[in-house]
């Protein structure tokens, strides 16, 4: 017999959401602010934190030692650290750490917990999560202790640790992103003294290796979080997140919302149903479409337009499929499915690539707005090259990639595969179905099969290899070329276990373009691994497009000098820094 007890959170969110409806009159709705989506919440531990959804949460509940003004997201600003100083030719950093700040516990925040938190992320550094882009600069490699074994507690110890109150930072060589990567959520300060009663690494050198890559996604903190952020948790399940402000809040920005209640709603039409009638302040929406013809001038809907676009998203193509998967079918190129190195050969990649029809996706989903990319780099970035032609929407090349791959094998035997997008997101599910419109227009023989999943299922490290095509995307950590070109075309990098290209090329020019602070140089690098991923057809670009969402036109602390890209949530801004009528 199922248990017929409410949770804790499902109680919670209840009372809440009839809290706010019946006291709309009395102005009780604006201490509650309703977000709906499509994707659930894979984790609350900063440690792991590497995806908008959790990001979203994380970020509001867990605060870093700097952090964004407004809209800049090009300079830090002090937060967990009041100043910092840098020396020995930039290579040691020494952090002035605020004082009188509480965790949510009720702890006090130290030194001892920010260097508790680095050496966490150093230690764990779990394909899951951020922490190799922390661990490059710390550590001089991305990868952590069972993977690389140079790295040891002697060079974790050394790289992050406290001198009396003051925290010290100690790199193998020079970083210019460095101070930008600490503003990144993953880097969230964590309660020690908290995370370590309730189970997590006790912070010493004789269990360190005990929790090298150890999986944060379910941690104990995950379920229990502690930050220093204007939000603490209230409960969590599978359908509801519940954040209540926290009261000793150290900041002068008090949260002027007191509830916020994130709700998972898979169906695009509940959400825009609720948000109409008020019970939703934000929702997602479905894309810029959805939000023409059906939310803008609706009462009290309002829309922010023409915002700085800093993400890049394509589809990935895996050229080695690990096995176990269910996209390859038979395993075969007999019709009924394809082999797990199926996207090795170009001419299969260039084939999908030229299927795409950017110009169609940009009239019927972007409205017109936005222009293709020739790169996964956002063009408002430096390094992006706007000289070079990005790929073109054609069937008759497309045609001739497939009629040339596996040595015509593929045009006369056929294919079936089977590719993932995000369940809920209308507009990758769009983008799915142009492209198997056009590739199963090319060949009677051609079979795409599009297959909806859960976000959390789709970034899972244990999944990833298993998945024939992704269409992902990329929020920057910190606001520098490299977080982009690292991140997609690394044979290290983070989408690498769903390229399998290892380029060797490709990581010689990038391993020069993240060491030297030749602007010029970089430059010049970047227009080389553009060129070369462009002809060897790694990914199918997605094109540029301004963000625009939706919001309920009662909420005040939005606009476009607030808005700052660098922030996960939808609005671009803090919760702490809105406000309801």
């Amino acid at each position: 017999m199922k248990n017929k007890t409410l949770s804790a959170v499902a109680l919670a969110t209840l009372s809440l959401t009839l809290a706010a409806c019946n006291n709309k009159q009395a102005g009780g709705a604006a201490s509650t602010l309703v977000i709906q989506q499509s994707a659930d919440i894979p984790t609350l531990d900063p440690g792991t934190t590497y995806d908008t959804s959790s990001g979203q949460v994380v970020e509001n509940m867990y605060e870093t030692l700097v952090g964004y003004q407004g809209n800049n997201i090009t300079e830090v600003v002090p937060v967990l650290a009041t100043e910092w100083q840098a020396s020995n030719g930039d290579r040691e950093y020494r952090f002035t750490l605020r004082e009188g700040v509480k965790f949510h516990s009720g702890n006090d925040f130290t030194c001892a917990d920010a260097e508790y938190t680095f050496r966490r992320n150093l230690v764990t550094n779990t394909a899951d999560s951020g922490n190799w882009f922390l661990s490059e600069s710390l550590l001089g490699t991305p990868s952590n202790a069972n993977d690389d074994k140079s790295v040891t507690w002697a060079k974790i110890s050394s790289a992050v640790k406290c001198d009396g109150k003051t925290l010290v930072f100690t790199l193998p060589a020079v970083d210019p992103a460095f101070l930008t990567k600490l503003a990144y959520i993953g880097q969230g300060i964590v309660d020690s003294k908290h995370a370590k009663e309730i189970g997590e690494w006790d912070g010493t050198e004789a269990t360190w290796k005990d929790a090298v890559g150890k999986d944060l996604m379910g941690s104990a903190l995950s379920k229990q979080p502690s930050g220093t952020g204007a939000y603490k948790l209230q409960g969590s399940d599978a359908n509801a997140t519940t954040l209540t402000a926290f009261d000793g809040y150290w900041g002068e920005d008090k949260p002027k919302i007191t509830n916020v209640i994130l709700q998972k709603v898979p169906e695009q039409a509940a959400r825009i149903q609720a948000f109409l009638k008020g019970d939703a302040d934000f929702i997602e929406e479905g894309g810029r479409p959805i939000i023409s013809a059906q939310l803008t001038g609706k009462p009290g809907v309002s829309v922010i337009d023409d915002l700085p676009n800093t993400t890049a998203s394509g589809f990935s193509m895996n050229q080695q499929i690990a096995a176990g998967s269910g996209a390859i079918g038979s395993g075969k190129l007999d019709g009924q499915g394809i082999p797990a190195d199926f996207f090795k050969d170009a001419d299969v990649r260039r084939g999908f690539v030229a299927s795409f029809d950017v110009p169609t996706y940009i009239d019927q989903v972007q409205e017109g707005k936005g222009a293709p990319r020739n790169f996964l780099l956002p063009d408002s970035f430096p390094g992006y090259d706007s000289n070079l032609e990005a790929a073109q929407f054609d069937p008759e090349l497309a045609k001739a990639a497939f009629q040339r791959a596996w040595g015509g094998q593929v045009w006369d035997k056929g294919f079936t595969v089977s590719i993932s997008y995000r369940a809920g997101s209308q507009t990758q599910q769009t983008a799915m179905e142009l492209l198997k419109k056009n590739v199963e227009a090319l060949n009677p023989k051609f079979r795409v099969n599009i297959v909806a999943k859960e976000w959390s299922e789709l970034i899972d490290s244990k999944n990833v290899p298993k998945e024939a095509m992704v269409l992902g995307g990329w929020a920057p950590d910190y606001a520098d070329a490299d977080n982009f070109v690292s991140t997609f075309y690394a044979s290290n990098g983070y989408y690498g276990p769903r390229l399998n290209a290892n380029d060797a090329q490709m990581d010689t020019w990038i391993k020069e373009a993240r060491s030297t602070t030749d602007v010029a140089r970089r430059d010049e690098l970047y227009a080389q691994i553009a060129k070369r991923a462009l002809d060897e057809a790694y990914y199918i670009v997605m094109p540029a497009s301004p963000t625009v969402f939706t919001y309920r036109d009662n909420i005040q602390g939005i606009s476009d000098a607030t808005f700052n890209p660098m922030i996960a949530f939808t609005s671009g801004t803090y919760w702490k820094n809105l406000s309801k009528e």
